[in-house]
């Protein structure tokens, strides 16, 4: 959905929780330099011995033999009061996942300096891995005690590395323990709730944040996730109630505003987030993510004019420029201005609508039948995008399919699915193609498929239901598949008109026009209005049915629709 509702946790503590998955011997030097390498004002007074130990473990380090730096870090921390080499020889052990050589060198540390945190925090991590409960919570204990406001934060520091490990359920009830000892603490919860987020067990995350806002009911944090788990939980409107309340408690979090924005466009709420959004932008004009906002709203309100007046202020910010050009493009399509389109989608230089840029344009150019300038963009794609392999696979089966290239559309489609056998898109994709193939098996069992995993889509509902009473007399189950498509999406333009074709198939015209017309009057494109015509003409309406022909064909002289309806009406009727 949109980016408010992911759960952000801080990165993985220095030295311990950074220790990377691959092998010593490929990081660079410089990582290697700050896992060995004292600094010059941290260099402690040393004896000869301890000093060759030390330089054997920095040339051990700089050979890759980290083993044996290990070793001679450990041998040195043993000999010395300073706790900073056994701190080393700790971070060096996690790092080689050297577990009782990392014990051994923790103990040093904590014996000579039993206050630091970050040895406390290291002896959790290694109590947790251990499911040594008791001893988790015993660190647990001394870390809250010493370090209350710090305990909130140095928790969620491991999280990513208790997420790795699959500690998170065990830490979570060692919390539960803590919370007995300690119950007035809120922040134990509170990090209770964000692990239980991360499980993911979104009940309990709940639960737990309910009884932190029990113990401090103006908390903001807590009420933005309080508002972040209802979002992933799918309920968009509780979350905006609650990001309501925190802004009312804090009407002068700009960040907090925005996440309101989103949630209001979520919900549809257009005119409430235009007015936060403008009441962001009276405290800072310039603001690219309310500017933007804004945009969205006023596209999704049909403002086009207001919507490209508000781009254009983000034209000259290199942050939001190529956003900006993107939509500016979508708004010349939605104007049928085609070659301008393609400018916009053109200027578009990266970030996150890159790549839908370029897709855009290839859709543009397709649609201006400059079929050669398409696949050279397509050709460009698959070298520029490797990542993206299957949508650009996608979007050449769909330049084929334009180009009225089925077999070789449907070969392409073919080969992703040995790949992505279960990919929706791609059957779905390759179902319309097999339609045009009069391949009526393919196609009804690649949306079948569709259907089975995800009974409520309505595109699949829509396309078997249309091809069942468009291809066959098949209409009972054709009215099945377009009754549940409509229940889903009752105002889309095409279930209407599939709905209102499968009524004339039945001998229905009446009803039919009623839905044809309707579908018509949400969406003029030329499909339907072959439909409507048809149904007008054979019910004898032959005027109107050459107006709603004409009117189109204006506009389409290429269609296929069009020309078949042109084909089959009135190519023996040019008098009239």
């Amino acid at each position: 959905m949109n980016k408010w509702i992911s759960i952000l946790v801080v990165a993985l503590l220095t030295g311990c929780a950074s220790a990377p998955e691959h092998e010593p011997e490929e990081e660079s030097a410089l990582e290697q330099e700050q896992i060995l390498a004292p600094t010059e004002e941290n260099r402690p007074a040393l004896d000869e011995e301890v000093l060759y130990l030390l330089m054997a473990a920095e040339l051990a380090g700089q050979r890759n033999q980290y083993y044996l730096a290990l070793d001679a870090y450990l041998q040195a921390a043993k000999r010395v009061d300073d706790p900073r080499i056994a701190e080393r020889a700790v971070k060096l052990g996690v790092y080689l996942k050297d577990e009782k050589r990392t014990r051994e060198a923790l103990q040093i540390w904590l014996a000579k300096d039993a206050g630091n945190l970050n040895a406390r925090r290291f002896s959790l991590l290694l109590s947790i891995k251990n499911d040594d409960r008791q001893a988790a919570v015993d660190d647990m204990v001394l870390l809250l005690d010493a370090d209350p406001a710090g305990f909130e934060g140095g928790l969620l520091e491991m999280a990513k590395l208790l997420e790795k490990e699959g500690r998170l359920r065990f830490t979570v009830e060692a919390l539960e323990d803590l919370n007995q000892r300690r119950p007035d603490h809120a922040q134990v919860i509170f990090v209770q709730a964000v692990l239980a987020s991360m499980l993911p067990d979104l009940n309990l995350a709940q639960r737990k944040i309910e009884q932190v806002l029990k113990l401090q009911p103006d908390w903001n944090k807590a009420i933005i996730f309080q508002a972040q788990l209802a979002g992933r939980s799918g309920d968009i409107e509780k979350a905006r109630r609650y990001l309501e309340r925190a802004v009312k408690q804090s009407p002068g979090d700009l960040p907090l505003k925005r996440m309101l924005v989103e949630v209001l466009i979520n919900l549809g709420a257009y005119d409430e987030a235009a007015r936060v959004c403008h009441a962001v932008l009276e405290e800072k004009p310039d603001d690219g993510e309310s500017l933007f906002s804004l945009a969205v709203i006023q596209i999704q309100q049909n403002q086009l004019e207001r919507a490209e007046n508000t781009l254009e202020k983000l034209l000259n910010n290199r942050d939001w420029s190529d956003q900006a050009s993107f939509f500016l493009g979508k708004i010349e399509l939605q104007r049928r201005h085609a070659e301008r389109a393609l400018a916009w989608f053109d200027r578009v230089n990266g970030g996150r609508y890159a790549f839908d840029a370029d897709l855009s344009a290839v859709t543009v150019l397709t649609g201006l039948k400059r079929m050669d300038a398409a696949e050279t963009r397509l050709t460009e794609m698959e070298q520029k995008y490797p990542e993206q392999k299957t949508r650009v696979m996608l979007a050449r089966a769909e330049w084929l399919n334009q180009a009225g290239r089925y077999p070789e559309a449907f070969d392409v489609l073919s080969e992703v699915l040995l790949q992505a056998p279960d990919n929706r898109d791609v059957l779905y994709a390759r179902a319309l193609v097999a339609e045009h193939m009069n391949k009526l098996d393919v196609m009804e069992a690649d949306l079948r498929k569709i259907l089975q995993s995800k009974p409520d889509d309505a595109p699949a509902l829509n396309a078997l239901g249309y091809t069942l009473a468009d291809r066959t007399d098949r209409y009972a189950e054709a009215e099945q598949y377009l009754d549940q498509a409509l229940k889903l999406q009752p105002n889309e333009a095409v279930i209407i008109d599939s709905y209102g074709w499968l009524q004339y198939k039945m001998g229905r015209p009446q009803l039919a026009l009623e839905y044809l017309r309707k579908a018509y009057a949400k969406a003029a494109e030329n499909e339907i209005a072959a439909h409507v015509a048809e149904v007008l003409w054979v019910s004898g309406n032959l005027k109107e049915a050459r107006e709603v022909f004409d009117n189109a064909f204006k506009k389409a002289p290429e269609d296929t629709y069009l020309l078949n309806f042109k084909k089959r009406f009135l190519q023996n009727d040019e008098g009239q």
